[in-house]
């Protein structure tokens, strides 16, 4: 069998240059693999057909573009015109949208083959993808552990080679956490540097799609791609949108580097701490300066995610209501019934549940108390953020406490499926870029990644520092398997 996809992107690109590639050859690639692939369970939805109709449109042009041909996934929370989008709930599960996201309008436009749907948490409300209506994806390191969430879908199909590229969502570190888990790039950008038109609201104030690869330079190519202002988007935002990968290869000399001193305390496991250890060693001998910093608020970002997004959650999901769209009860009864069972039958328990928290958080009796205050402390938070990037050019830290861990571990256990995010977080309270990059391995040969924060708006210097690492930490990372 042939293997395209497991070439660059520009290789590819050549390939169909010089017409030794057609975009229906490499989709007969991406379909096997996926075939072969199936426990891996990381679609919900295929388009094959869709796809090889896409394809052979563009054999009838002439190859334009870095992303010609190019196939890609597409988290299931991402709306695709005639192409179900589910949410991997029960209560969208035959949902046809009638228009593209804004981020699928562009992703047509590069010329790139949307080939399905990615699996996830259900509404994006998890940490492990373990709360999908339709099962857990599973991770190519070893299909007995998580891939991650809520992007797992995502994560999963890129690190088995399934397809070179995918989109993900990130609200609480739903990119950068699957992407360590798995061994990807992920970032998550400034928020309001790509649209979130067209993507299923779980917290608005935090929500932001990003993309997620095999390398550095992929990722900032795709990324230059899908950003830009939006007018169906008032949060988007109107900075110029820049070539991100400008700065990549250039030196890093003299860089002063922020540790957030909390995000390398004891809720961190020694193996991931050595992995990092190793990260700032080299930094350090390559001339810069890297030392501690502290960073406010950072040990109450947990519940205050909490507080947020479930607020936002129970007040963006009150629209599935049995009435317009989805799936809607067959038991009669009055209106409030219908609204009752409709939701009860189609929102699976994590997303009950944090609707059902969310709504008492927004009460009237509570709001000021509880969401107006962690509103607050999120602002002094930010600003902290941003006044270590007075002094700082980037930060580093973990991305996760631990590596991939085995499925069902925690899935009874609402507060650890938090706390595995509690690395990531912090970025989306304060709006920040952040990319995970994977590091190195731990003893039992799973992927553990760090993170690089950024200013807002500074992704390109992101790239320019992840890139270096890249290159300078030399891992092999190709379908699940990594030698160092």
């Amino acid at each position: 069998m042939s293997k395209y996809l497991d070439l660059s992107i520009d290789e590819i690109h050549q390939l169909y240059q010089e017409k030794k590639l057609t975009p229906t050859m490499l989709l007969d690639e991406v379909y096997a693999r996926i075939d072969e692939n199936m426990d891996l369970n990381c679609f919900i939805t295929l388009c094959k057909e869709e796809a090889y109709q896409t394809a052979k449109e563009l054999e009838q042009e002439e190859v334009d573009g870095p992303f010609w041909g190019i196939p890609i996934a597409i988290k299931d929370n991402i709306i695709t015109k005639d192409i179900r989008t589910t949410c991997a709930s029960k209560i969208l599960e035959n949902f046809i949208p009638i228009y593209d996201a804004t981020v699928i309008e562009k992703i047509k436009s590069s010329k790139m083959i949307i080939v399905g749907k990615t699996n996830m948490d259900e509404f994006a409300m998890g940490s492990t993808s373990e709360t999908s209506y339709f099962g857990a994806p599973k991770n190519p390191w070893n299909k007995a552990y998580i891939t991650g969430g809520s992007s797992g879908g995502s994560a999963s199909s890129v690190a088995a080679r399934m397809v070179p590229l995918s989109l993900g969502s990130d609200t609480g570190g739903s990119i950068r956490q699957p992407a360590s888990y798995t061994g990807l790039v992920g970032m998550k950008p400034t928020y309001g540097r790509v649209s979130r038109y067209g993507l299923v609201a779980f917290a608005s104030s935090l929500d932001q799609i990003g993309p997620m690869t095999r390398n550095v330079y992929e990722n900032a190519l795709l990324l230059s791609v899908i950003s830009g202002r939006d007018d169906r988007d008032l949060t988007s935002s109107s900075k110029k949108v820049e070539d991100y990968t400008k700065l990549i290869g250039s030196d890093i000399h003299d860089l002063k580097i922020g540790i957030p001193s909390y995000l390398v305390s004891d809720i961190v496991s020694q193996e991931v701490k050595d992995v990092f250890e190793n990260v700032v060693t080299l930094l350090k001998k390559n001339g810069n300066t890297v030392e501690l910093v502290d960073i406010d608020y950072l040990k109450q970002a947990v519940p205050l995610y909490q507080i947020i997004a479930m607020g936002e959650a129970s007040s963006n999901l009150a629209r599935f209501d049995g009435v317009r769209y989805g799936y809607r009860t067959k038991q009669e009864g009055s209106v409030d019934d219908l609204y009752e069972l409709t939701r009860s039958e189609g929102f699976g328990d994590e997303v009950k549940r944090r609707i059902m928290v969310g709504s008492s958080l927004l009460s009237s009796s509570k709001a000021k108390l509880y969401y107006n205050k962690a509103l607050s402390i999120r602002d002094d938070m930010e600003a902290s953020f941003l006044k270590a990037f007075e002094t700082y050019d980037l930060l580093i830290a973990p991305t996760t406490t631990t590596a991939s861990y085995p499925l069902g571990q925690n899935q009874e256990d609402p507060l650890k499926s938090f706390m595995d995010d509690v690395l990531v977080i912090p970025a989306n309270m304060a709006g920040l870029p952040a990319l995970n990059l994977p590091a190195g391995l731990n003893q039992d040969h799973l992927p553990i990644g760090i993170q690089i924060i950024g200013a807002p708006f500074e992704e390109a210097k992101i790239y320019q520092l992840a890139s270096y690492l890249e290159k300078e930490l030399a891992l092999d990372l190709e379908g699940g398997k990594c030698s160092d």
